[in-house]
């Protein structure tokens, strides 16, 4: 089964085509980094007038790339949530009207089960059960995964999310947009010995996470090293983003590794935007050495977001039979815990 897979929750524009069969045949990636760099941050409305100029153009050229016409597509995933409203609808109308006009299934993918999965675009094969830690610019969470669909949260964060954090710290350093890999570069510059901030809830039972207080001690850090014009030295900056990413990491994967002793698994995904952060996965597999266990992470390019893992995601789901009415709908806001689990399965190839 040949699925097209559209992303459009917020500023990335992504197309896949996936088989069921072969894997995945090809994707395209359009970003808007630069359409939203200038304001600092994602502007909704601007990225969802981009994406309708986008997304079917990168679905032509998707299907020229692969040697595919549009009658080859047995079936359309589209992001349904969570996300921004706008972007999430131009992906759903185009999706579902596509669908219906080729007179193929379609199903609205749960954007943090794409990232869940998205370890699995590699042809690596993952038995279920297992853990996933899903970290991205909006989620910080942590799920023990028993089958496709079927998810128990375990602890997430109760304000900022780790992402968010690398964001809103890579403004307190006047970095430019996006935040997080400017911050990990600067990082890669730095020495953590100067500065040390705290591990935040790790000396607290749970597996919940909390970035909001690092932020401010980052916050007040930058305030007592600057001079009296309000100017702060490019070493002293890095010397603070390299022991704010040390913090970040290492409250991870402390968690991560008491999931681990808590439940009894020894497979774990990394995924998400900030798994793309290289000292993240030095850490991650580092503690899966020690605790005998496995991490598995998807390819950098896939971390981020993508159609890739959405048509992935869709295809498992499609080929359940599960599939979506002729109404469009979003949802901005969904919980992982809501979705239906799908048929029972061993592994996923």
């Amino acid at each position: 089964m040949i699925v097209l897979g559209i992303e459009t929750s917020c500023d990335e524009t992504g197309v896949a085509l996936y088989d069921t069969e072969k894997g995945l045949l090809a994707d395209v990636i359009y970003s808007q980094i630069e359409l939203h760099k200038q304001f600092g941050g994602v502007v909704p409305e601007l990225a969802s007038r981009d994406h309708i100029r986008k997304t079917i153009p990168l679905i032509k050229s998707l299907l020229t790339n692969a040697n595919l016409s549009i009658s080859s597509i047995e079936g359309v995933a589209y992001t349904a949530g969570p996300g921004l409203m706008g972007a999430l609808l131009v992906g759903a109308s185009i999706g579902r009207s596509l669908a219906m006009s080729i007179g193929v299934p379609s199903i609205g993918v749960h954007h943090m089960e794409g990232h869940l999965l998205s370890p699995m675009l590699d042809s690596k094969k993952l038995h279920f059960p297992f853990l996933a830690l899903l970290v991205s610019g909006g989620h910080t969470q942590l799920i023990e995964v028993k089958r496709l669909g079927e998810y128990k949260l375990l602890g997430e964060s109760l304000d900022d999310a780790a992402g968010e954090a690398f964001d809103k710290v890579a403004k307190m350093l006047d970095l430019p947009y996006p935040g997080g890999p400017q911050v990990a570069s600067l990082a890669s510059k730095g020495t953590s010995s100067r500065f040390h901030f705290p591990r935040p809830m790790v000396n607290r039972p749970g597996l919940d996470f909390s970035f909001s207080g690092l932020k401010t001690h980052v916050k007040n850090t930058i305030n007592q090293n600057q001079n009296k014009s309000g100017f702060i030295d490019i070493e002293t900056k890095s010397d603070i983003a390299c022991s704010f990413q040390e913090a970040v990491v290492e409250t991870l994967v402390l968690k991560c590794k008491r999931a681990i002793k808590l439940t009894g698994l020894c497979r774990l995904i990394v995924a998400g935007g900030v798994s793309a952060n290289e000292k993240l996965r030095v850490a991650f597999e580092q503690m899966a050495d020690e605790q005998k266990a496995e991490v598995f992470f998807a390819s950098p390019k896939y971390c981020t977001d993508n159609g890739a893992m959405i048509a992935l995601a869709g295809a498992l789901r499609l080929k359940s039979e599960e599939y979506d009415s002729l109404e469009i709908k979003v949802k901005p806001r969904w919980s992982l815990s809501d979705l239906n689990p799908i048929k029972p399965s061993t592994c996923i190839e």
